[in-house]
């Protein structure tokens, strides 16, 4: 399912007028340290980088051979590097066109999520580096603010679901859905005789007329497993999350992968 006018809308009013993607300072952005270190760690300070739903900016001072892409146009005011505004589900390059491309609180807002993916596939060179940091696991209840709203403002479904956040957000409570959920997942690789995996993501209903709290326009659930089995699947390697432990257990921000094709 492709992005319609009214998500296309959301974003690029939320751009003009500053409310959305991070700021443009290099610094006010969180991420920065950890891509400079990926940036350092496969050198691609002087390679040829993407990065994918590039937001307002903030992060196209960290290798000098830069390209920006935003689903909103009106992101190319923040740009004093090359932009371009187009979908993660077809992106405009070439094949075999980045020697690193990264992506930053995005591909929980992209409708043709396995499709986006592939794209990154395509237009990496081999043996291209991937950094990859969505928003894992958004929940259902983000679009309604539960998280964030009184419970005076909330119907008696919502406020039990806002009473009982904390016992779903702890680690025992993730732990007990997550790991059965993954071990089944690698049964199922394993039974298919190691082909490659379809991606497996739960649906969210995205709000785009109250923007509630971040994420409440997500419309996918993504656990970083997934993401993790879909390339190493298609014989890429997971360099964040080396091992099987590693692979099962793991809870990193990004995922790296190295692209084998």
């Amino acid at each position: 399912m492709a992005m319609s006018s009214v998500e296309r809308q959301f974003y690029d009013e939320k751009y003009k007028q500053g409310e959305y993607a991070p700021a443009q300072s290099d610094e006010e952005s969180g991420h920065r340290e950890h891509l400079a270190a990926f940036v350092t760690a496969y050198g691609l300070q002087n390679k040829r980088c993407l990065e994918v739903g590039a937001g307002r900016g903030g992060l196209q001072n960290v290798v000098q051979n830069y390209i920006g892409l935003d689903i909103a146009t009106s992101a190319k005011e923040y740009f004093s590097k090359p932009f371009l505004a187009g979908s993660a589900s077809e992106l405009p390059f070439e094949d075999n066109s980045f020697n690193g491309i990264w992506s930053i609180w995005v591909y929980e807002h992209v409708p043709d999520l396995e499709q986006a993916l592939s794209e990154l596939r395509r237009v990496i060179k081999p043996g291209g580096f991937l950094y990859l940091a969505p928003a894992w696991r958004c929940r259902s209840w983000y679009a309604d603010g539960i998280p964030v709203r009184p419970y005076a403002d909330l119907s008696l479904k919502n406020k039990l679901i806002k009473g009982s956040l904390p016992l779903r957000n702890s680690r025992m409570a993730q732990a007990v859905t997550l790991l059965p959920q993954r071990l089944s997942r690698r049964a199922t690789y394993q039974a298919s005789g190691k082909k490659p995996l379809s991606l497996r993501v739960k649906r969210l209903t995205p709000n785009y007329t109250t923007y509630w709290m971040p994420d409440s326009d997500a419309v996918n659930g993504i656990d970083p497993h997934e993401f993790i089995l879909w390339f190493t699947s298609r014989g890429d390697i997971c360099l964040s999350h080396p091992g099987f432990k590693d692979q099962l257990m793991g809870e990193k921000e990004g995922v790296v992968f190295q692209v084998r094709k």
